[in-house]
């Protein structure tokens, strides 16, 4: 049997390591910021007789263009957009890849700020772009000022953004996007996978129109409880999705992923009935942890990074012994714990309670 190193790997990818976060079945699984709670029993329904016919005419090639599901999405965000100005893919990542492949590549570099989403540098791995990573500011946020000197050091041709940031949870303001899109002219990226349990800020997409250069990033894995059909998607200039139609896949997008998706599109207001039950479970896990001395960093999203700990590495498997997972991401002190129902709540709290004061463990 071979191994990796027997092949004639890019120079670049030698040495690297596939991406993936520990999968096993437990009680509590709270690692990769999925929506833990159940689909709303019309949308199964609705979703299986739409599944249903799409299977019928899976012996032929789906619609190229996925027209149907591009219109619902457009009208989902609103601001105007037109189905031309809409794009999807096989989650953000096949997303953040296709945009990669049309303006990335060699002898060109993505720029991000640091600690964000793992995937960055290695799709930019994938796509032989360069990567660059800016550390961000003490306490995790991006500022106008931070994002303008970074462009202007490293002259980066694309930028993105993680807006909430994963893993951190950190919301960016407006004010930053726009500030980091006037200071190069290349493609900025708006990251916002978490986005509806942001309350704070706006979406970029109210900067789209006259700004061709950037394109905000979406996905239906986390809000909308759908992280198993792998829908991503963007909106940009209908220019943007003309770019990506070069060099995306023939009839990338299966017939069923369109028929589930578009289900979900249409049924938003119950797909998106338990935002607001996220938010809470998360501000009681951020209060209990407060009061027991953790370090809790603010949260736009539908996790909380919680600093304190003295070794994360043990933090994780002593809660993985009873049954709950959590991310530990290599950021010192730190783990990642997803917001999830009152009884995972409630199971997360009582384990950490166990271990004593912050620091203990």
């Amino acid at each position: 049997m071979a191994e990796l190193s027997d092949l004639p790997l890019r120079d670049n990818l030698v040495g690297k390591t596939p991406y993936g976060a520990p999968q096993a079945a437990v009680p509590v699984s709270l690692n990769v910021n999925e929506n833990t709670h159940p689909l709303p029993e019309a949308f199964i329904a609705e979703a299986t007789e739409a599944l249903a016919a799409a299977l019928r005419n899976v012996n032929r090639y789906p619609d190229r263009e996925f027209m149907g599901l591009r219109e619902a999405l457009a009208g989902y965000l609103g601001h105007g957009l037109t189905p031309e100005r809409v794009w999807a893919a096989n989650g953000s990542n096949e997303v953040l890849q296709q945009i990669l492949q049309a303006f990335g590549g060699p002898g060109r570099t993505l720029m991000s700020f640091t600690p964000t989403y793992s995937m960055y540098p290695l799709l930019a791995d994938g796509t032989d772009t360069g990567y660059i990573g800016v550390p961000r500011n003490e306490d995790y946020t991006v500022t106008p000022e931070l994002v303008v000197s970074a462009i202007a050091e490293h002259k980066p041709d694309i930028v993105v953004l993680c807006a909430p940031n994963n893993p951190t949870g950190t919301p960016m303001s407006l004010e930053t996007i726009l500030a980091a899109y006037e200071a190069f002219d290349g493609i900025l990226i708006a990251d916002e996978a978490y986005k509806e349990f942001d309350t704070e800020n706006e979406t970029a997409i109210a900067l789209l129109d006259g700004r061709h250069r950037l394109i905000v990033s979406r996905t239906m894995s986390k809000a909308f409880a759908f992280a198993g059909v792998r829908l991503g998607y963007l909106a940009a200039d209908s220019a943007v999705v003309d770019a990506l139609r070069l060099v995306r896949l023939p009839y990338h997008l299966s017939g069923l992923t369109q028929a589930a998706a578009t289900t979900a599109v249409k049924h938003a207001d119950a797909m998106l009935a338990t935002v607001d039950e996220i938010r809470a479970q998360r501000d009681r896990l951020a209060a209990a942890l407060t009061s027991l001395g953790y370090v809790v960093h603010d949260s736009g999203s539908n996790f909380l990074l919680v600093g304190g700990f003295a070794n994360p590495v043990e933090v994780f498997e002593r809660l993985r012994a009873q049954g709950i997972l959590v991310r530990d991401l290599n950021i010192a002190g730190h783990v990642r714990i997803t917001a999830g129902t009152a009884e995972e709540t409630s199971a997360v709290i009582a384990a950490i309670t166990e271990f004593g004061p912050a620091g203990t463990v």
